[in-house]
């Protein structure tokens, strides 16, 4: 009994839920056999060193559930006809592998041969992570969104939720993205040019798979959002990589030949520099003269330690060039997987037909809590604290590279969640990522996020990325000095 009904009092599930979870997988992996009778609370509690009163619990409702059957006088005895109705069917075998299954080998594409930005699954276990778009937990306003949570649980929200939407969004978070977030970065419009999407790369693809054929000349920056580009190139999109300074992307010729340009004004991904007032009015400018369209990708908007953040392209679009895609999951957390878009009205009215045949909308009873995070005031509390939190490990974080990288790198962004560092041109990134990761310390290399070539195999390997929103503060520096006495390791 005790491996069978085994309690980790270190998790952190409830005890209740450990044994009922146990108790069901038991009976379903019949280790449990029908019929037969299960010990006695007394016995079971006794066994486990927990309350007699918690294994009763759980009887009775397993009892109510109809796992159990009770009978008087003779205890819970595991329900014999509970597994009646389920088909059984004998074991097949397989006759292939992993490998060679008949639908892989008809596979029209690869997702899965793009490049990627690659990290451990289980990062969190490292001691330096300094990885791009994760959080700290400890940074996590739980208590607020547990509350948000059940609000949207409560009898007068419920029915507001419960049923399929089909192609609306939540009225609650369409006004709250409306009214209290979007005037921010100077964008004002009505709910019929908003769309909410399961993150903003599902925007990003949702917008692709409706402006992009196999004849669109998609403008990308480079480097640039390797995920936003293997999205667009895997609806058809024929990608022409655009130049990119210390000022953003630049504005030439080569955007003219170009029918959708894709851009990360405010913090440039993943160099970080910010596009100024002057380069934004060109590029509306010459959208407008040369005909194509531009998406914005504003992440990280409010991320800014040195000045006012500029205003969002989308602001100062006046002939409705400009698609704006932005996160919430950046500033709540990136398991939310709440984005939306904004475009003329006739755009969103397609990109929700789009997003009905794929998914309908996203959870109903997630948008109704970030609906209320926003308006009882905790989203801006929240975004508050990161920011103060995010300022502080920006100084650290560029203070450190400074001073053990300083010969090769410059501080030259006012904000986001990372840096951008370009080593001695004989470094290979990778093999820095994978030495370092031996020490606990995760880096990402930057080779992902530039265009891929078969000329450029041996290019831009000297570039890496240093995040530091979801490593602790007092970590980072020491961090930072391992990886650099593994740099000199290598080198």
């Amino acid at each position: 009994m005790e491996l069978l009904f085994k309690i980790n009092r270190d998790h952190t599930e409830s005890i209740y839920n450990q044994i009922r979870s146990n108790i069901i997988k038991g009976i379903v992996e019949g280790s449990l056999s029908a019929g037969n009778r299960m010990p006695s609370t007394r016995q079971l509690a006794s066994t486990l060193k927990v309350s007699r009163n918690t294994v009763a619990h759980v009887y009775e409702n397993l009892a109510i559930d109809g796992f159990l059957n009770v009978r008087e006088r003779s205890g819970y005895f595991i329900n014999a006809d509970l597994k009646n109705d389920w088909v059984t069917a004998p074991e097949v075998k397989l006759t292939t592998t992993a490998n060679n299954s008949p639908w892989a080998q008809k596979l029209n594409a690869s997702p899965l041969s793009q490049p990627y930005v690659n990290r451990p699954a289980d990062w969190q276990n490292y001691p330096y992570p300094f990885i791009y778009g994760q959080i700290d937990p400890d940074l996590l306003s739980l208590s607020d969104w547990r509350e948000c949570s059940k609000l949207a649980l409560s009898k007068s929200t419920v029915e507001d939720w419960t049923s399929d939407a089909i192609t609306e969004d939540d009225p609650e978070l369409a006004q709250q993205i409306c009214t209290k977030l979007l005037p921010r970065r100077g964008i004002f419009v009505s709910a019929d040019q908003l769309m909410v999407t399961i993150g903003a790369q599902n925007a990003l693809f949702l917008a692709g798979a409706l402006v992009v054929g196999k004849d669109t000349r998609l403008g990308f920056e480079d480097p640039g959002y390797c995920d936003a580009r293997n999205g667009f190139i895997s609806v058809g999109a024929k990608i022409k990589p655009l130049p990119v300074d210390a000022q953003g992307i630049k504005i030439d010729h080569r955007l003219d030949t170009c029918d959708v340009i894709y851009t990360t004004p405010s913090h440039h991904y993943p160099t970080n520099v910010t596009l100024p007032m002057e380069r934004r009015e060109a590029l509306l400018q010459r959208a407008n003269d040369a005909d194509f369209l531009v998406i914005e990708d504003d992440y990280e908007s409010e991320v800014n330690f040195v000045s006012q953040p500029h205003p969002a392209l989308k602001s100062m679009d006046e002939n409705s060039r400009v698609l704006y895609v932005s996160s919430l999951s950046k500033n709540l957390f990136p398991g939310l997987r709440i984005g939306y878009m904004v475009a003329p009205p006739d755009f969103i009215s397609e990109a929700r037909a789009l997003r009905r045949q794929m998914y309908r909308h996203p959870s109903s009873h997630g948008q109704r809590t970030v609906a209320l995070f926003i308006k009882l005031g905790y989203y801006d509390t929240m975004v508050k604290r990161l920011h103060q939190v995010y300022q502080e490990r920006w100084e650290i974080t560029g203070k450190a590279l400074e001073k053990y990288f300083g010969d090769f790198f410059k501080v030259e962004t006012f904000g986001g969640t990372s840096f951008w560092v370009t080593g001695p041109e004989n470094l290979d990134a990778d093999i820095l990522a994978a030495e370092a990761l031996k020490k606990g310390v995760v880096i990402e290399a930057g080779k992902p996020m530039f265009m891929p070539s078969r000329n450029n195999s041996a290019r831009h390997k000297n570039n890496f990325r240093i995040g530091f929103s979801s490593i602790p503060t007092n970590r980072i520096e020491k961090g930072i000095k391992m990886l650099a006495e593994t740099l000199a390791e290598i080198s």
